[in-house]
């Protein structure tokens, strides 16, 4: 077999190739390839074992950055492995109702009200015990399960918010995540018109957060099926506003209500300048734009006065609560003075 370096040289002339830019009709094109590769006899003794292999070298390659080649080596073939068997337990957790929701309120800074909760999915896996969405979001994301996935949060989310209601206590939105695969599907405005039609839930009651990054993808396509959606009353959210790359042509376009401003940057207020001139730009931004502010990840009292000394609306954060059941949500509804406590 020839060596790993000489086989590298290889791969390296034939990313050249593929890499050089096309012309056509006037404009340059550049092209990227992301290449595995697996060894007869050392990765496999036959075909399909090494198709299977290469192909999980490459997506290590995909998932280290893209436009490179990796090696396939037999930690890759245990991480694939176990990969695998996550999508498949993301399936079967769908189909056998093992995943929920947490609601955080959402708090209007000037009169302590509550008048959001942000729907946040969590796994109840029968062996691992109950898992964030770090720990499975990202593979729902990359293998499509975060379709039907997402599409189970929307209308369990729905479903409580006209649960609490009937209940007689106090109308809020509740806030949902929504996927980049969810927002690009072209039947996904009469999906969310059908969760709200079968939980009864009016639509001003519902506010979908989807990020800078996912608008960019295509922003025709982001504004038409935002509107689309915004005439059935529907409210939207930039989530971890800040992060991404929208310019200020785009998002005077936009049909947003609310800028979110991600965690990140309240988490360090304290001790980063840098932070509290971004923070207090977004919020002069917002409201110049019509939009309402919220900063998430509140954890202290400090992070509360200077967002409240800058005009932030409203925040969310342990200071105020953690997410909470459905349950312990109603009983912060029944008695608001448990978050006026903390303003």
């Amino acid at each position: 077999m020839a060596s790993t370096d000489a086989i590298s040289v290889i791969l390296h002339k034939l990313r050249a190739a593929i890499t050089d830019p096309i012309a056509l009709d006037g404009h340059e094109f550049h092209i990227t390839c992301s290449m595995g590769l697996a060894t007869f006899p050392h990765d496999g003794n036959d075909a399909e074992t090494l198709l299977m292999n290469a192909d999980a070298a490459m997506y290590q390659a995909k998932n280290s950055g893209r436009d490179s080649f990796q090696f396939f080596t037999a930690e890759m073939n245990t991480k694939a492995h176990e990969r695998f068997a996550m999508q498949d337990a993301i399936r079967s957790g769908i189909a056998r109702s093992e995943f929920y929701l947490d609601y955080q309120p959402q708090v209007d800074l000037r009169s302590g009200r509550i008048f959001a909760a942000e729907a946040l999915v969590r796994w109840r896996h029968p062996v691992l015990g109950v898992l964030s969405p770090v720990q499975f979001i990202s593979l729902a994301e990359e293998t499509g399960l975060i379709v039907p996935l997402g599409d189970w949060v929307l209308s369990e989310a729905c479903r409580q918010n006209k649960a609490w209601q009937d209940a007689g206590l106090p109308h809020l939105s509740v806030s949902v995540n929504v996927s980049a695969l969810q927002f690009q599907e072209k039947d996904w405005p009469q999906r969310v018109r059908r969760i709200l039609k079968e939980s009864g839930l009016e639509a001003e009651y519902l506010e979908l957060e989807v990020t800078e990054s996912l608008l960019m993808r295509n922003v025709d396509q982001a504004i038409a099926t935002m509107k689309e959606l915004q005439e059935l009353g529907v409210h939207f959210a930039i989530d971890d506003f800040g992060t991404g790359y929208s310019s200020l042509s785009t998002l005077k376009c936009l049909p947003v209500t609310r800028l979110k401003i991600d965690q990140s940057f309240v988490r360090n207020l304290a001790h980063d300048e840098d932070d509290r001139s971004i923070i207090s730009a977004v919020i002069s931004l917002g409201q110049r734009l019509n939009m309402m502010v919220i900063a998430e990840g509140v954890e202290t009292e400090g992070q509360l006065a200077f967002l409240r000394a800058n005009g932030c609306d409203e925040a969310q954060g342990y200071h105020f609560s953690k997410p909470v059941d459905s349950g312990a949500m109603a009983a912060l509804l029944n008695a608001p003075e448990l978050i006026l406590e903390h303003m």
